[in-house]
């Protein structure tokens, strides 16, 4: 008699190589991503994702922000197809979008509930009505604080803080002998980096990028104070090596103790109320992000959202993925992970309306009510032809503004005057929007 194992066996090598097979036709989604804190918390929650899409396989690219912003301009502009899904912001969405360079993202699923995604978000990532990335975390800036070294000094941090004011808390707070800094703030060169923050600082002291017919105003009397005034403070109550710090540097340096104070993006509360991520969770305080002349662009907006370059060859199984990365689910996900503090802020009115996060977050209203007031279209005091709080919703506005951050970053460290740096911005500015056609 034949033994009855045989067939059985047959059966599962059967099935291996099916498996093995279909695992070698599984769609490969190649994700460009920067190296912040809430997409590595992506990344190490994304095995959920793939063991619920068996057929479709997730590879990651990691970059440090100045470096993933160079690659997806140069893969969307040459549309060489390497990514599937870019992590891009605010800024190029709605250009690129108009460019046809990205897939629409329309007939999301009924269960995604678009309309739970904050308005302000959705129409910051929309061209003529049409949405082109989905949000992954919304952010306007805010001050973080030290509850404790303000109360051994005896001073109190006013719900809205002028810059005049923070600079005196600075001085009162910096103890350098006891690596104890006043300020932390962004220093490193980049158009989203320390242009980013020296944009709103510029804003509110009543500056502006262009006037109505484009001429660059960087070497105007509010241009000079305001990065006067940022240059000195760093000097004075800053850390050593400003000039190279940007947000995941100052993030580091506020949650290991090291900054009094840090005005940065309002996604920062998250990590630095976070037990696990940082020392200082049960002594921050918060307050909005600081005036000086005007309350006009002192603080940003800004998206880090999941977008489908048009070259991308594996659409669908990427519109899966970033419909998941930006669901209700994966805000639960992340929750049961690191705690409801730590959830990607900004994105859908449902994680505001949770009891669990209110009281994990105390900052949940205060950030949602920051993100709905700035106003992109008013940024500035007077008369403007762009839009844009921290930045100049213009495609040129990548490279002059690299390079304007460049030279402040070089005043920064000492290697050039202020005036100097604003009269290389000023020209660098100018020829830009002259050879593109924007003045007259």
């Amino acid at each position: 008699m034949k033994p009855t194992f045989k067939p059985a066996l047959n059966v599962f090598g059967a099935a291996a190589l099916a498996c093995a097979a279909f695992s070698a036709n599984a769609a490969t989604v190649t994700i460009a991503t920067l190296n912040n804190p809430d997409m590595i918390e992506l990344k190490k929650l994304s095995p959920a994702f793939e063991k619920a899409n068996p057929d479709i396989k997730l590879n990651w690219v990691i970059l440090e922000e100045n470096v993933l912003r160079q690659r997806a301009t140069t893969d969307i502009t040459t549309g060489s197809g390497q990514f599937d899904v870019m992590t891009i912001g605010a800024y190029e969405t709605p250009q690129w979008g108009k460019r046809g360079w990205l897939a629409p993202l329309t007939g999301l699923p009924a269960d995604y509930d678009l309309n739970d995604v904050v308005k302000t978000a959705r129409d910051g990532l929309s061209y003529n009505g049409t949405l082109f990335a989905l949000p992954f975390y919304v952010e306007s800036s805010m001050t973080y604080y030290r509850k404790d070294l303000f109360a051994a000094k005896g001073l109190k941090m006013p719900d809205a803080p002028t810059y005049d004011q923070i600079a005196q808390f600075a001085d009162k707070l910096t103890d350098k002998s006891a690596g104890m800094y006043g300020i932390c703030l962004r220093g490193k060169a980049g158009w989203g980096e320390n242009m980013a923050y020296v944009t709103t600082l510029v804003n509110t002291f009543g500056g502006r990028w262009f006037d109505e017919k484009w001429n660059a105003q960087l070497t105007t009397p509010e241009w000079k104070k305001a990065v006067s005034f940022y240059t000195d403070l760093l000097k004075k109550d800053g850390p050593p090596g400003a000039s190279s710090n940007g947000f995941n540097e100052n993030l580091t340096l506020m949650s290991s103790g090291k900054c009094a104070m840090w005005i940065d993006a309002t996604v920062a509360a998250g990590m630095l109320y976070n037990k696990q991520q940082s020392q200082i969770s049960d002594k921050v305080g918060f307050a909005a992000a600081p005036t000086q002349a005007t309350p006009n662009g002192s603080h940003w907006l800004w998206a880090w959202a999941l977008a489908i370059p048009k070259s991308s060859k594996q659409a669908d199984a990427a519109k899966k993925f970033i419909t998941w990365a930006t669901s209700k689910q994966y805000i639960e996900l992340v929750a049961k992970d690191e705690g409801w503090a730590s959830v990607p802020p900004g994105t859908r009115q449902s994680t505001y309306a949770r009891p669990e996060y209110k009281q994990a977050a105390p900052f949940a209203d205060f950030v949602l009510k920051a993100i709905e007031t700035a106003d992109p279209n008013h940024p500035t005091a007077k008369p403007v032809p762009y839009t844009g709080v921290q930045f100049v919703g213009i495609p040129e506005f990548q490279s002059f503004g690299t390079v304007v951050g460049q030279s402040i970053s070089g005043a920064v460290a000492g290697q050039m005057s202020v005036d100097q740096a604003l009269a290389a911005g000023n020209a660098t500015a100018d020829r830009a929007v002259k050879q593109a056609g924007y003045q007259k």
